[in-house]
């Protein structure tokens, strides 16, 4: 019997801290007087810190050093830290831990993988830490989505063929990042958006899990 293996993206698939991302670099932008809205917002989705901040600055016409470019990634990165740190199991997002309990009582291994840098300190305040035996993080990768390399390495950590892992994703790159590794991909989102994946629910109340039985 072969080996399935499951990997989470965190932010808009098991907590939503897509809203304090934004309002961190919202914060950003406007001392910078760089207009900022929530449709910009939306190229932000799945792609590293680094890479927001370079999309932000092209959006306002600013070219800095790379000492000025280090210190606004940390600017933001403590602005939102002091979002997350009141977060809690409250957070998390509707019926995740439906799924996340069935893959738990039959043994099937999960990972998560995520270009978060701050990944797993929230699994720890919304106390679902323990369901992963994996965290593959911004920490650990070189290559942001849509390069495959977050899922392989954790496909590689769980001692699962890529092959046989699904992915839950909420972003275009993730997707991408997910079949580009020869996974299954499960977008979680619009589905005119997430049109690549595998599958698409709208959120984890929309998945059954006789759905996840048959994808294992």
């Amino acid at each position: 019997m072969k080996k399935v293996g499951f990997i989470f993206d965190l932010d808009g698939v098991i907590v939503d801290t897509a809203g304090y991302h934004y309002l961190a670099w919202k914060k950003l932008a406007d001392r910078l007087g760089i207009p900022f809205d929530e449709e910009a917002n939306e190229r932000f989705k799945g792609v590293s810190r680094k890479r927001c901040l370079e999309i932000l600055l092209e959006l306002g016409g600013i070219q800095v050093s790379q000492e000025q470019f280090d210190a606004w990634l940390v600017e933001k990165n403590e602005d939102y830290l002091l979002y997350i740190n009141e977060m809690d199991a409250s957070e998390i997002l509707p019926d995740v831990p439906k799924v996340l309990n069935y893959l738990k009582d039959h043994q099937i291994p999960m990972a998560l993988g995520s270009a978060s840098k701050n990944a797993r300190s929230i699994l720890e305040k919304v106390q679902l830490l323990p369901y992963f035996e994996a965290v593959v993080d911004g920490n650990q990768v070189s290559k942001a989505k849509p390069d495959p390399e977050v899922f392989l390495i954790a496909a590689r950590e769980l001692g699962v063929a890529p092959e046989d892992c699904v992915v839950f994703e909420d972003a275009v790159a993730g997707i991408e990042a997910a079949n580009r590794a020869g996974m299954t991909s499960v977008g979680i989102g619009d589905a005119d958006i997430l049109g690549d994946a595998s599958y698409t629910f709208t959120d984890f109340t929309k998945i059954d899990l006789e759905f996840i039985k048959d994808l294992t």
